[in-house]
């Protein structure tokens, strides 16, 4: 398997993507935050001293997928068209966070998505960390992409 993010040399080069074709992109990926009982019970309540930290994590998750490229060194600046985050209690102490990505590109959004659903779940720590230092942020993972040469659906 050949990495695209190396010249002949080894050197790191970013991906020329001028002569590929635009096409209708989709990307989701999740992560999950792993807290004391308590701490979620306060959270979806929305009883936290600092706000509601949902609605918090929402806005970082889609500020963070627009500046994808300023955080990761060889990532385009992708022009994202749709993002969209969420949140689900799994009933076991586990808040996931899910993020769907759209954009007509030549390359794809993946590291938009999974950026997205870090910050989010980074924001939530942050917004949480006062009643529960011992969270733990977990799972971050591609969930599936569609759109240029190849799908990608998790197995996992």
């Amino acid at each position: 398997m050949e990495l695209t993010h190396l010249d002949e040399n080894g050197k790191a080069i970013m991906v020329d993507v001028g002569d590929k074709a635009v096409s209708r992109r989709t990307a989701r990926a999740s992560a999950c935050v792993r807290m004391q009982p308590e701490t979620l019970r306060t959270l979806l309540d929305g009883g936290l001293k600092k706000g509601d930290a949902l609605a918090a994590a929402r806005i970082a998750g889609i500020m963070a997928a627009k500046r994808t490229f300023a955080l990761i060194p060889l990532c385009h600046n992708i022009p994202v068209e749709s993002v969209k985050i969420d949140f689900e209690d799994d009933g076991k102490n586990r808040l996931y966070v899910f993020s769907t990505l759209r954009c007509s590109y030549k390359t794809g959004i993946e590291m938009e998505a999974l950026t997205a659903v870090s910050v989010a779940a980074l924001t939530v720590y942050d917004m949480c960390k006062a009643i529960d230092r011992g969270m733990v942020i977990e799972e971050i993972k591609l969930l599936e992409k569609t759109g240029g040469k190849s799908d990608f659906h998790y197995e996992g």
